[in-house]
């Protein structure tokens, strides 16, 4: 454990920082507290995993939180693809608009052992060892007002997002006026009238005072997948044995299931539809005609990702849709 900082004073264990953007009442949080949690346990005494959540270790920001790995701030973390793409952009593939729209898309990206091997060739040019990967699930849009059916149905919609350019750049493209802010100033905003939506992950939308601008629609639209990594920086990675580095795999394999991630997006959905919102889901027909109207922002991500990821994506996907739906229905 050469490589373990040595943060646990004297008769303590070396201490290694988790670093995670959400709490624990989120799957991405959920994962990284019982990551951290396994570790600790497998390590017996070796060190102790300790979790610090809302990107504290990035200052607060959780596009910075890949860098703040990659620097030594952080030592292990479970974050966003989407989010750390800033950062490391072949991340961003399972967010290009529309290009893994259903459940079965997403699982067969994370499957792909090909994908898996180019992203974690660009992770270890940037410090870091990528571990695991496991579906987030979709975002949506929750509107006030109107229902979103059709391209033409985003337009002029006043909606609050994360400062991610992806989701940002394509909503402009639809005719929308996307706007980051913090919840503070949204719940100001919304009771003002001057906001007519959210888009994030539902389990966002529908945790505690989120719903408290009153949603009347979820628009489960399949424009953007995302995806949880588990990665350790390279001189911790490099410090541990086969042994340690396979149970430190083990444990980010348990935390996945014990993060359950695709079924509590799909209660958060049926959360908000017992409140009284109304699910829309968009049709395979949808997805294509909403892909065509962000066409050019789509390129331009292409080329920001990288043709040969992208490739090796659209693959991936073209094999999961030829083989048989081994759960049919299983979507709520």
């Amino acid at each position: 454990m050469a490589q373990v900082p040595a943060t646990g004073g004297a008769g303590k264990a070396p201490e290694l920082k988790v670093s995670v953007a959400v709490g624990h009442a989120l799957p991405l949080g959920k994962a990284a507290e019982r990551w951290a949690e396994r570790l600790s346990e497998a390590a017996n005494g070796a060190f102790v995993a300790r979790l610090h959540p809302g990107a504290t270790l990035a200052e607060r920001d959780p596009a910075r939180e890949f860098l703040a790995l990659a620097e030594g701030r952080a030592d292990l973390a479970v974050g966003s693809a989407l989010q750390w793409s800033a950062q490391v952009p072949p991340l961003a593939v399972f967010a290009l608009p529309w290009l893994a729209p259903d459940p079965r898309d997403l699982a067969a990206l994370v499957a792909d052992p090909a994908l898996r091997a180019a992203l974690a060739q660009r992770l270890d040019a940037a410090g870091a060892v990528l571990v695991a990967l496991a579906p987030l699930g979709h975002r949506a849009v929750a509107t006030t007002g109107r229902a979103i059916r059709a391209p033409a149905d985003v337009a002029g919609l006043r909606l609050r997002i994360a400062p991610l350019p992806l989701v940002q750049e394509v909503l402009a493209a639809l005719g929308a006026a996307p706007q980051a802010m913090p919840f503070a100033r949204a719940q100001a905003a919304f009771a003002a009238g001057t906001l007519d939506g959210q888009e994030g992950p539902v389990s966002a939308i529908a945790a505690g005072r989120a719903t408290a601008f009153g949603p009347k629609h979820l628009c489960d639209w399949g424009a953007f997948a995302d995806v949880m990594v588990f990665a350790v920086r390279k001189p911790v990675w490099d410090g541990w044995s086969p042994a340690q580095r396979k149970a430190a795999i083990a444990a980010a394999e348990a935390a996945i299931g014990d993060a359950d991630a695709l079924a509590r997006e799909a209660r958060a959905i049926e959360e908000l539809a017992g409140k009284g919102v109304a699910v829309l889901r968009t049709t395979p027909a949808g997805h294509d005609a909403f892909r065509a109207a962000v066409r050019d922002v789509d390129a331009r991500w292409r080329e920001t990702v990288g043709i040969d990821v992208v490739v090796v994506a659209e693959r991936a996907i073209a094999g999961g849709r030829a083989r048989p739906d081994p759960s049919p229905g299983t979507r709520p």
